[in-house]
C-alpha cells in the first residue's frame, strides 16, 4: 500500500454518470483523482443509462410474468458491465483496479428476489485489494443469498444501498453519491426553476423526502446510513463543487445556523389508490388485508378507513401504493376471497409533501398547507402526517401546481434563503470531464 494513504472513500456513480464511453472515462478520472489525492477508493457503479429498463423489456418480451430468480440473474449483468469497463479505463490511466460482482465483494442478502435486503457485508476481499494498492470497483444493486447462494438484486436504486453498506463495513470517511444533479434541492428543479440546493440535510428529513418522492437517494440507503452513522455527500458527476451533506441531526446543527422550518417540497405522480368497499368492521380484517399485501412485497403508503355510521354498516378502506405494484396488489386482495363487497382502483393520483425538522416547533403548518391548496382549488383526497412531514394525496395532474404554490408560500426559493457551504463539503480536488 502506498505511503500517505489513510482514509477510505466510497464513490457511487449512477446510471447517467456511466451512460456512455465518455461518461465512464469521466467517472474513472474522478476515481483516479481521489486515489492520487491520498484516499483508498472503492467505487460502486450502476448499470449504464437505460440498460436495466432494456433488460426488463427484454424479459417481458419473453414472459408476461418473469420468474424472479431469473430476473435477478438477468438484471445483475448491467452493473457488471459498467465495472469492467471502468476498470479498463483506470488501468489505461496507470492505476491498478479490480472489478467485483456483488457476491465477490461479500454483499450477503436475504432470499427476496428483485427486492433483497442486505444482511451482512463480508468485505475481506475488498480490504485485501486495497492493501494491494488497487482501486476496487463493485457492481451495485446486487448480492448473494445466504440461504440459496443465488444472485439477488436490491430493487430500484439499490446501488445507493450497496455503496452505503460498503462504507459502513469499511468504516469509510464518507460515501459520495454521484448523480446527474448537483445535490438535494428544495423541490424538483424541473417544476420549480428557483429551487435551491440544500447544503446540509438530516437523515430524518432525507428519509421523509425519499419516501415522499425525492429520487436523489434511495430510501433504504438513507435508512442504512442513519443506522450505521455513514456520512453521505450527494454531488454532481458533471461539475465540481460541493453537493448536499446528509448527516445526523446533531452534526447538522453544528454545521448550520437555524434553518427554515420547512426544508423541501417533494412530490410523486405515479401512485395508485385501492379502495375496498364494504369490509367487515371487526378486529383482524385490516390485518388480514395488509398481511397479504406485505407477503406480496408491496409497500403501502397512506391509509384511511372510515367509521361505519351504524352497528350493521360496513366500512370502506383506502390506501395508496406505487402504481407499478397495482396489479400485484389487486391479485393479492382478490386471493383473500370475499374480504369486501367491492374493489375500486384509481391510477391517476399523486402526492405532494412538505418536510422539515423545524415543523416540530412551528404550529399552524398544516393549516397553511390546506389554505394554500384550497386557494389553488386543489382538492385534498387523503392526508398523512409525521412530526416532520405533511403529505396530501391529490389528482395527479394538479401535482405541479401544488408543488409550485407550496414552494412559493413557504419561501423556499434560492433568493429567499441564503445557502451556506457546509464544513467538509469542499472535500478534495476533483477532475471534471
Amino acid at each position: 500500500m502506498g505511503e500517505g494513504i489513510s482514509k477510505i472513500v466510497v464513490m457511487k456513480f449512477g446510471g447517467t454518470s456511466v451512460a456512455g464511453a465518455e461518461e465512464i472515462k469521466r467517472a474513472a478520472r474522478r476515481i483516479v483523482a481521489a486515489r492520487e489525492a491520498g484516499s483508498r477508493v472503492v467505487a460502486v457503479l450502476s448499470a449504464r443509462g437505460k440498460t436495466t429498463d432494456q433488460l426488463v423489456a427484454d424479459a417481458l418480451e419473453i414472459s408476461e410474468r418473469p420468474e424472479p430468480r431469473e430476473m435477478d440473474m438477468l438484471l445483475s449483468t448491467g452493473e457488471r458491465i459498467s465495472c469492467a469497463l471502468c476498470a479498463m479505463a483506470i488501468h489505461d490511466m496507470g492505476h491498478k483496479a479490480i472489478s467485483l460482482t456483488g457476491s465477490q465483494a461479500g454483499i450477503v442478502t436475504d432470499s427476496s428476489h428483485t427486492k433483497a435486503r442486505i444482511i451482512d457485508v463480508k468485505a475481506e476481499r475488498i480490504r485485501q485489494a486495497l492493501e494491494e494498492d488497487r482501486i476496487v470497483l463493485v457492481a451495485g444493486f446486487q448480492g448473494v443469498s445466504t440461504e440459496s447462494r443465488d444472485v439477488t438484486t436490491l430493487g430500484r436504486g439499490g446501488s445507493d444501498t450497496t455503496a452505503v453498506a460498503l462504507a459502513a463495513a469499511l468504516d469509510a470517511d464518507v460515501c459520495e453519491i454521484y448523480t446527474d444533479v448537483a445535490g438535494v434541492f428544495s423541490a424538483d428543479p424541473r417544476i420549480v426553476p428557483d429551487a435551491r440546493k440544500l447544503p446540509v440535510t438530516t437523515f430524518e428529513e432525507m428519509l421523509e423526502m425519499a419516501a415522499s418522492g425525492a429520487r436523489v437517494l434511495q430510501l433504504r440507503s438513507v435508512e442504512y446510513a442513519r443506522n450505521h452513522g455513514v456520512r453521505i455527500h450527494c454531488r454532481s458527476s458533471f461539475e465540481d463543487g460541493p453537493g448536499t451533506l446528509v448527516l445526523s441531526e446533531d452534526e447538522s446543527e453544528q454545521q448550520t445556523v437555524e434553518n427554515p422550518f420547512v426544508t423541501a417540497v417533494t412530490h410523486t405522480a405515479d401512485e395508485a389508490r385501492v379502495t375496498l368497499v364494504g369490509i367487515r368492521d371487526e378486529p383482524g380484517v385490516a390485518g388480514e388485508i395488509f398481511k397479504a399485501l406485505a407477503d406480496a412485497g408491496i409497500n403501502v403508503d397512506v391509509i384511511i378507513q372510515n367509521e361505519p355510521v351504524g352497528d350493521d354498516e360496513l366500512a370502506d378502506l383506502s390506501f395508496t401504493i406505487d402504481s407499478s405494484e397495482l396489479r400485484t396488489a389487486v391479485d393479492a386482495i382478490e386471493a383473500l376471497g370475499g374480504v369486501s363487497e367491492g374493489l375500486r382502483t384509481d391510477e391517476h393520483i399523486g402526492k405532494v409533501s412538505i418536510i422539515g425538522a423545524g415543523m416540530r416547533s412551528h404550529p399552524g403548518v398544516a393549516a397553511k398547507v390546506f389554505e394554500i391548496l384550497g386557494a389553488e382549488k386543489i382538492n385534498i383526497e387523503m392526508i398523512s402526517t409525521s412530526p416532520i412531514k405533511i403529505s396530501c394525496v391529490i389528482a395527479a395532474e394538479r401535482v405541479p401546481d401544488a408543488v409550485r404554490a407550496l414552494h412559493t408560500a413557504f419561501e423556499l426559493g434560492a433568493d429567499a434563503v441564503r445557502p451556506e457551504e457546509p464544513e467538509g463539503a469542499e472535500h478534495r480536488p476533483t477532475v471534471s470531464g
